[in-house]
C-alpha cells in the first residue's frame, strides 16, 4: 500500500516541498485566519518560507483559476485553496460552493497535482469561526501528505 511503507511521519516532512496557496478575500476576517493557520502549520512541517508562495483573488469563484495558473508552472508540489462562503438568503451560496468545489477537483485532477481544498462552507459566522483554524491546519497537511504520496505513485 503506498504511505504505509514511509509512516505518517515521513509523510508529513514537508522539507523539500514548494507550495501554493490561493486565498479568497471575500469573508477576509475568516480566510485570513484560514491561511495564518495553514502557513503556521507548513512552518510547523519544515516547509520553507521562501517555498511558500501565496496569492489572494476577490471570491471563492476565482480560486480555480489561480490555482490553474500555478498548476501551469508546475513549479508546486501542491497547491492549498482557501476560502469562506457562507449561507445567505439566495441560491448564490450553492452555486459559489458547488462551481468552486467542483473547479478545484478539475484541476487537481487534470493536472495532476494535490489540491487541499479548505473553501469551507457554512450556515453562518459562527460557525465559520468555530473552523477556521482546525481547517486551516488540515489543508497544510493534507497538502504535504498528498505531494508525498503523489511523489510515491509516481
Amino acid at each position: 500500500m503506498f504511505g504505509a511503507d514511509k509512516g505518517t511521519s515521513n509523510l508529513l516532512d514537508g522539507k523539500k516541498l514548494s507550495i501554493g496557496i490561493v486565498q479568497a478575500r471575500f469573508n477576509e476576517g475568516i480566510t485570513d485566519a484560514l491561511f495564518q493557520a495553514c502557513h503556521d502549520e507548513l512552518l510547523q512541517l519544515g516547509v520553507l518560507e521562501k517555498h511558500i508562495t501565496h496569492v489572494k483573488v476577490p471570491g471563492a469563484l476565482e480560486v480555480p483559476v489561480a490555482l490553474q495558473a500555478m498548476a501551469e508552472r508546475d513549479d508546486f508540489d501542491a497547491l492549498i485553496a482557501l476560502g469562506c462562503i457562507i449561507r445567505g438568503e439566495t441560491y448564490h451560496f450553492e452555486l459559489v460552493a458547488n462551481e468552486s468545489g467542483a473547479g478545484v477537483t478539475r484541476l487537481s485532477l487534470d493536472y495532476q497535482v494535490p489540491i487541499a481544498n479548505a473553501i469551507i462552507t457554512t450556515e453562518n459566522l459562527e460557525q465559520a469561526v468555530a473552523r477556521q483554524v482546525d481547517k486551516g491546519r488540515d489543508a497544510a497537511r493534507v497538502a504535504v501528505e498528498m505531494a508525498h504520496v503523489l511523489e510515491q505513485i509516481g
